[in-house]
């Protein structure tokens, strides 16, 4: 064996290990650079008193679009006492909602996920030991969401929750009794149109993929959280950006804050999600996506029945 190669036999591992230690301080100092950045952009959109849409206060720190700003406009404007927030669907929580807000802002927080890979990987990180989270490993359904809630000790009126599961989302947010967030953030489909109040049929074991191999046919229509929301006691206060989140604040605490109509707050999508069967990103657009969903059933709330897409 040449003594280069005995070198690198005896030092890689040393090397791999320290590679391994040097990515997650990088990581983490990554993730202390942008929550500076965030603090300093959480000031300025604090500082405004009047906004005509949630568009006007986005900015992006670790959610996947201009959330993390809605929110911090919301959570200055509002009087929530049970600093204390919920959200499921988190994969990993490097890309969410809440995480900015549990850094930032110090609330505590219950994150689930079915991966028990990804609720690993969210224990393992810097910032779990140093604030109030639970991360539980658990696929949510419209018959277990309260019992869920009731032994991770949720049970009051908490400040946020944010419901992002890809499919079964408006049937859970009905089943919900035992928590009355401030706010309530949800995921909606902006290809389902802006006036129908549809949803894809409830499946206790619903995978987008699975449904249709576009992905496509996931969740509910923004009329249909509308409809929901209202009959929940909550305005409908508009949507981000990315036409994918729509946010909604309980009516005792709505005080001025601009509550939309459907029209109003409706806003398409212009990311593009569409896979072929081989579940490949096509990039198609919106438009020529819709062609490929017609006749997919979906569950029609105000006729109460199945029809097609």
């Amino acid at each position: 064996m040449s003594f280069r190669r005995f070198l690198k036999s005896r030092l890689w591992p040393v090397a791999r290990c320290s590679g391994e230690f040097q990515e997650g301080q990088l990581m983490q100092s990554i993730d202390e650079t942008k929550l500076l950045l965030g603090k300093v952009l959480s000031g300025g959109v604090k500082s405004k008193s009047v906004i005509s849409n949630l568009s006007d206060v986005e900015f992006k720190v670790f959610s996947q679009f201009g959330d993390d700003g809605i929110i911090q406009y919301l959570i200055h404007k509002l009087q929530i006492r049970n600093r204390f927030f919920v959200e499921f669907g988190v994969e990993d929580y490097r890309e969410s909602n809440t995480r900015f807000l549990l850094q930032n802002d110090n609330w505590q927080g219950l994150v689930m996920d079915c991966s028990a890979d990804h609720v690993n990987a969210i224990k393992n990180q810097w910032y779990f030991w140093r604030h109030s989270l639970q991360a539980r490993c658990e696929f949510v359904t419209r018959d277990n969401i309260n019992k869920l809630l009731g032994q991770a000790g949720v049970t009051e009126d908490i400040g946020l929750m944010h419901i992002d599961i890809d499919g079964n989302d408006y049937w859970v947010w009905e089943s919900i009794t035992g928590i009355h967030p401030v706010i309530v953030i949800m995921e909606y489909n902006s290809l389902f149109g802006a006036n129908k109040s549809i949803t894809t049929p409830y499946s206790e074991t619903f995978d987008r993929f699975q449904y249709h191999h576009s992905g496509l046919l996931f969740g509910a229509s923004l009329a249909a959280l509308i409809d929901q929301g209202t009959r929940k006691g909550y305005a409908f206060v508009g949507c981000n950006s990315a036409g994918n989140n729509a946010y909604f604040v309980r009516l005792d605490q709505v005080a001025d804050l601009p509550v939309k109509s459907l029209s109003e707050g409706y806003v398409e999508s212009a990311f593009r999600q569409h896979r072929d069967e081989q579940g490949e990103l096509t990039y198609l657009s919106n438009a020529d996506s819709l062609s490929e969903m017609r006749g997919v059933p979906v569950y029609n709330l105000e006729t109460q029945e199945i029809e097609g897409f």
